[in-house]
């Protein structure tokens, strides 16, 4: 697969396993591994290689973290969990929308997103149902991942979606989903999101980490300066 994208000063690694339609993001240390979402069903078998060239098998997985349940970060949760038998996270709040393999589509942030929703959004909420996984540890607030090998810690960043997580390493790294954006350079803010607002919030409580480079489920990585610029600029809108 190539080295990994990036190295922490504890040995752990963090690759980028599929990028395109959703990124995916697999931490390596000491022979265990922790996936990061999981992609579209036609990236299965691509993600399936991966994984496998990465060295992971049906003993090493220690989790799958989803960062939320909609269909382009959940849809191979089911049979990532069937290959390599990992443990499902996902928050407490998304667990049954994962159960049923269908989750509400989010809120437009910009006129045609806001215009595509509303003229389209029941249609296209039957475009992407997925096959059903269950959750098996259930988030509320945080979570630690000292159990699982790692030096990183779950939080719940809701805005996005309800139940939206972040995944901390090593207070280095953040792997944040949804929460930020990375496809359209000098802005981090999502297309959709349920509640603009308390994602302008949650972008705080990202600043309040002492990470500086944010790894998000769409696009490129985010550094720091960017996060604070956009975070000042909405958050002013919020509060007027």
């Amino acid at each position: 697969m190539g080295a990994p994208a990036f190295r922490l000063a504890s040995g752990c690694t963090i690759a980028q396993v599929l990028s395109g339609r959703c990124n995916a993001f697999l931490l390596s240390k000491g022979g265990r591994h922790i996936l990061v979402d999981t992609g579209r069903m036609r990236s299965e078998k691509k993600l399936v290689d991966r994984l496998v060239e990465s060295g992971v098998d049906g003993r090493n997985l220690s989790a799958l973290v989803l960062t939320h349940t909609h269909f382009d970060h959940a849809e191979n949760a089911a049979a990532v969990k069937t290959i390599f038998g990992a443990k499902i996270l996902v928050h407490r709040s998304e667990a049954d929308f994962l159960n049923c393999g269908d989750s509400p589509l989010p809120q437009g942030t910009l006129f045609p997103t806001r215009w595509l929703i509303r003229l389209f959004g029941a249609s296209l909420q039957r475009l992407f149902l997925y096959r059903p996984a269950a959750g098996d540890i259930l988030v509320d607030e945080r979570l630690d991942l000292l159990d699982f090998g790692f030096s990183a810690t779950v939080l719940h960043l809701p805005g996005h979606s309800s139940g939206s997580l972040s995944l901390i390493v090593e207070d280095e790294i953040a792997l944040v989903g949804d929460t930020l954006f990375g496809v359209i350079r000098g802005s981090v803010r999502p297309p959709f999101a349920d509640d603009p607002a308390l994602l302008v919030r949650s972008w705080r409580r990202l600043l309040d980490t002492g990470c500086r480079v944010f790894l998000p489920g769409h696009g490129r990585q985010i550094g720091r300066d960017l996060l604070q610029r956009q975070y000042e600029k909405y958050q002013r809108r919020y509060e007027a």
